[in-house]
């Protein structure tokens, strides 16, 4: 099934993955893989973003949010952001609306 899936990034999560060390990189790449192979590992969020699935997993010293959504019928898989927990969510729902 991970094979068959898309998987899309936002500009947002783009720009802030250009911004991490490699060890950063790594620990990401390895939480997308997670994502990718078992899209219902991260937390259902509410409210605002009720559409969006948030996995947590470590950078080098520090826990780091993965925000995505899933679409099932056409098997994508979009990252929407990453980063630390400090105004993660308030910053996600300004992106979303904008």
């Amino acid at each position: 099934m991970s094979s068959q899936i898309r998987i899309k990034q936002t500009r947002l999560f783009e720009r802030t993955v250009k911004k991490l060390n490699k060890q950063d990189k790594k620990a990401l790449d390895s939480a997308i893989r997670q994502v990718a192979t078992n899209p219902d590992s991260g937390q259902s969020k509410a409210g605002d973003l009720s559409e969006v699935q948030v996995y947590k997993f470590r950078f080098t010293n520090h826990q780091a949010l993965l925000a995505y959504t899933y679409n099932d019928e056409e098997i994508i898989l979009t990252l929407l952001a990453v980063g630390s927990h400090e105004n993660f969510y308030r910053d996600l729902k300004h992106y979303l609306k904008g």
